[in-house]
């Protein structure tokens, strides 16, 4: 990472995830806080997320526009350079802590051990280069081969990821791509070294439903194939509803749910995950009333409110005794087994209003 990124020491989750003894985790995070200097104030990005990924395994991070989880992917990945960023906690990945390691060795393992698939693949690619030169160029920075292996390295993966033709549309700009295929495309790139993480940035955005199925469907068929562990960052927990093995649920910046996706679709802990619930579409079953979107506007991140972040927006906040939900910030706590929330509200109180109100309307 770059040197003058600042370090700081981060807000904490109460109950961060634990590296077990054997350290079978590849990806293990640990009270990860992005901060940045504006001048309008110091804007929290991310503000004390932990986790683990195992690999094989799938982790969705959900949450609105805003909520920290592209930041948080950028993190790891070591592509905040600004000058005004400031980083701390730890990101350890395959036992090798990054936020401490020099900007070359983070780059050395950019690519080769963790690579990332971005939102819109038409500004992620140059426009000036082919699509197989950019392969190319991403296979021959990380391994010791010459051009020839490399070409047929690139052309090998773009027939991998279902591009058609893939001797004749090497040679093709990403202009010349629709938007699926510049996704295919972009994910080639970043299998090519085959990484063992690989992080994906909302990689269904602005494509249509049928496109949006086979992306998946492609990353789920090669992380099989090469044993990747992946991060699947989306807006949309039907996106990751068959995907992910776990689910984190961030709102401004913090985690505020964690566990099995099966916990967090069917008990799920925290009103914003309900939420997030009530607004997804249904096609299992006939949707007889309209979709229940979560009211009002994510907060700044520059002055998050005070107590609970997502109070000001809470059906809910009410609920808990003496004003606690405007007053003190509520931090993770254990629900069940790998299950954790951070809600004011008693597991009691919880549990009644999803059995009664929340579960339902869905």
């Amino acid at each position: 990472m770059s040197d003058a990124i600042k370090k700081d020491s981060p807000a904490a989750d109460t109950v961060p995830a634990q590296r077990t003894g054997d350290d079978k985790e590849f990806l293990s995070v640990r009270n990860l806080s992005v901060h940045f200097d504006t001048d309008d104030g110091l804007v929290k990005s991310v503000d004390g997320v932990s986790f683990d990924l195992k690999a094989g395994q799938t982790l969705g991070i959900v949450g609105e526009s805003g909520s920290g989880k592209s930041v948080t992917s950028l993190g790891i990945m070591g592509l905040h350079t600004s000058e005004r960023a400031r980083i701390g906690g730890e990101i350890w990945l395959d036992g090798e802590e990054l936020i401490g390691a020099g900007p070359e060795r983070v780059r050395a393992l950019r690519g080769q051990k963790m690579a990332m698939i971005f939102q819109d693949p038409l500004s992620a690619l140059h426009p000036y280069y082919s699509i197989g030169a950019q392969i190319v160029e991403a296979h021959r920075v990380h391994n010791k081969v010459d051009k020839k292996a490399a070409k047929k390295r690139a052309i090998e993966m773009l027939d991998r990821v279902g591009i058609p033709e893939p001797h004749r549309r090497y040679e093709d700009y990403p202009h010349q791509f629709s938007g699926g295929m510049r996704q295919r495309a972009m994910i080639a790139m970043a299998l090519v070294n085959n990484p063992q993480l690989l992080i994906a940035d909302e990689p269904t955005t602005a494509l249509d439903v049928t496109v949006q199925a086979q992306i998946l469907d492609l990353i789920r068929d090669l992380q099989k194939e090469f044993g990747s562990a992946v991060v699947m960052i989306t807006h949309d927990l039907g996106v990751v509803a068959e995907i992910a093995d776990n689910l984190l649920v961030m709102y401004a910046g913090r985690c505020i749910e964690r566990g099995s996706a099966e916990k967090v679709f069917y008990e799920p802990q925290h009103p914003y995950t309900w939420g997030l619930l009530g607004s997804m579409p249904r096609i299992d079953r006939e949707q007889t009333d309209r979709l229940i979107p979560v009211k009002g506007s994510p907060p700044s991140l520059i002055n998050v409110p005070s107590g609970c972040a997502f109070h000001p927006r809470c059906p809910y906040a009410d609920v808990p005794p003496d004003n606690i939900t405007r007053t003190e910030r509520p931090e993770l706590q254990q629900v069940s087994d790998g299950h954790y929330s951070a809600c004011h509200m008693s597991r009691e109180q919880r549990d009644r209003i999803w059995t009664e109100e929340i579960a339902p309307k869905l």
